[in-house]
C-alpha cells in the first residue's frame, strides 16, 4: 500500500509539474538601436512589436512572452557582445533586429551559427539574399536594393537624364546606390558617400546646385535625413530639382522635418494609408498607443511578432526541433499589414512596391500616401544565387 500510495502521489506530481514545463516563456530578443541621432528609427520597432504582442494577447503561439530589449547603440561590436547575453545567459529562442545593416552583418553570423533563429524587421542587405543566404535568417521587410529600386525606375520612366547620387558610406548605401542604377539607365553626375550620421551636408548640397541635375536621389535615414531635408529646403533646391529618396522622408523623420518634406517622393511597400483591414487596425491602435504617426519600422516589426505567432502555432508551440520550425516560418501563414507576402527562396519577401509621397494630414501631422504601385510581386535580384531551402 506505501509503495502504491508513493507511485500514486509521484503521478499527482507529474500532472502539476509537467504541463508548466510545457508552458515555458518563449523568449525574444529585440536588438534595435535605441540611442542616438537614429534611435526613433529603434523605437518604432520596439513599439510596433509590442503592439502585435498586445493584439495576440501577449502569446506568440498560445506561450506567454519574455521580451528582452538590447539597444545595439548603432556599434557593431557593441551589438555582438548584447547578443552573445541573449544567446549564452538569456537563451532566446529568437533574436529579432536589428534596424543598420552594419549591425546585422556583424551579428548574423553568432546568431545563425548558434542554431538560433534571426529575424530583421529592416536590414536586408544583398550579403545574405544571394549566396550568403541562411536557413536562419529571415527579413520581414525587403532586400535593400528593392526600395531604392522603386526610384530608380521611377526617373527612368520620367525621363530624368541627369541624376545626382548621396547616400552614407556604409554596406546599406553601397546597395542603396545600386539598386537605384540596376533600373536607372541615365548619367550619374556625382555618386558621394559621406560618413554615417554626417549631420551637415552644406558642401553635398552647394554641389548639387552647381550640376543642376534632373533629379536627386538620397538615402538617408533618421537625423541624417532630417537635416537633409531641412538644408535641402533652406537652400532653394526643392522646386528647382526634384528629390527622391528612401528612408531619408518617412514617419520615423517626418515629426521633426514637418512642412520642409511636403512633396517629397520616397518607396516603400507600405504608407499608413494602405487600404485593407488590418493596416487600418494596426495604424489606429498604434496612434492610439504612442500618438505618434506609424512607419515601416513599426510595420515590420509588427509582421516579425505575426510571423513567430504563425510558426509557434503550426509546431504546437515547440521551438526544439530547428527543421520544423524554419519550414513553418518559411510558410508565411500570417496576414501581413501590407497585404501580399510570401517568403523567396532566401526567406526574403516577395511583395508589391510603392512610390510614397508626403502628405498632411487634416489633423496636422505628416505621413506619406501611396501614389502609385511601381512593382507587383517582386522578386529581389539576389535570390536566384540562394540554394533552395526546404
Amino acid at each position: 500500500m506505501k509503495l502504491l500510495s508513493l507511485l500514486s502521489a509521484v503521478a499527482l506530481l507529474s500532472s502539476v509539474v509537467m504541463p508548466a514545463v510545457a508552458q515555458e516563456k518563449v523568449k525574444v530578443g529585440l536588438v534595435l538601436t535605441l540611442s542616438g541621432p537614429s534611435a526613433v528609427l529603434g523605437q518604432q520597432a520596439r513599439d510596433g512589436f509590442n503592439l502585435a504582442l498586445k493584439d495576440l494577447g501577449g502569446k506568440l503561439g498560445g506561450r506567454d512572452v519574455e521580451v528582452i530589449v538590447a539597444d545595439d547603440e548603432l556599434k557593431p561590436d557593441v551589438a555582438v557582445t548584447k547578443v552573445k547575453s541573449l544567446l549564452e545567459r538569456d537563451k532566446v529562442d529568437f533574436v529579432v533586429g536589428p534596424i543598420f545593416s552594419n549591425v546585422l552583418q556583424a551579428i548574423h553570423k553568432p546568431v545563425t551559427e548558434s542554431g538560433v533563429i534571426l529575424i530583421s524587421p529592416n536590414a536586408g542587405t544583398s550579403t545574405f539574399a544571394g549566396k550568403g543566404c541562411d536557413p536562419s535568417f529571415f527579413v520581414t521587410s525587403y532586400q535593400n536594393d528593392q526600395v531604392h529600386e522603386v526610384l530608380g525606375k521611377v526617373a527612368q520612366d520620367r525621363g530624368y537624364k541627369k541624376v545626382y547620387l548621396l547616400a552614407p558610406n556604409y554596406q546599406a548605401g553601397k546597395d542603396a546606390l545600386a539598386g537605384f542604377k540596376r533600373h536607372y539607365k541615365g548619367e550619374v553626375v556625382e555618386e558621394s558617400y559621406v560618413p554615417l550620421n554626417t549631420l551637415d551636408f552644406q558642401s553635398e548640397l552647394a554641389k548639387v546646385a552647381a550640376l543642376q541635375p534632373d533629379a536627386i536621389f538620397t538615402f538617408m535615414p533618421g537625423g541624417m535625413g532630417v537635416n537633409l531635408v531641412k538644408q535641402y529646403r533652406q537652400a532653394g533646391l526643392t522646386d528647382r530639382i526634384p528629390f527622391l529618396s528612401a528612408f531619408t522622408v518617412d514617419e520615423s523623420t517626418l515629426p521633426a522635418q514637418q512642412d520642409a518634406a511636403l512633396g517629397m517622393f520616397g518607396g516603400m511597400t507600405w504608407a499608413p494609408d494602405t487600404d485593407n483591414p488590418q493596416s487600418k487596425k494596426f495604424v489606429s491602435a498604434y496612434e492610439t498607443a504612442y500618438n505618434s504617426v506609424p512607419g515601416s519600422y513599426a510595420m515590420q516589426a509588427y509582421d516579425a511578432a505575426l510571423l513567430i505567432d504563425s510558426a509557434l502555432k503550426a509546431t504546437g508551440s515547440k521551438t526544439g526541433d530547428k527543421d520544423a520550425l524554419r519550414a513553418a516560418l518559411k510558410k508565411a501563414d500570417f496576414k501581413s499589414l501590407r497585404g501580399d507576402f510570401k517568403f523567396g527562396p532566401n526567406n526574403f519577401p516577395i511583395q508589391d512596391f510603392y512610390l510614397v509621397k508626403v502628405a498632411k494630414r487634416p489633423d496636422g501631422k505628416f505621413q506619406t500616401e501611396i501614389a502609385e504601385k511601381v512593382f507587383d510581386d517582386y522578386q529581389d535580384a539576389y535570390a536566384k544565387e540562394c540554394r533552395p531551402q526546404s
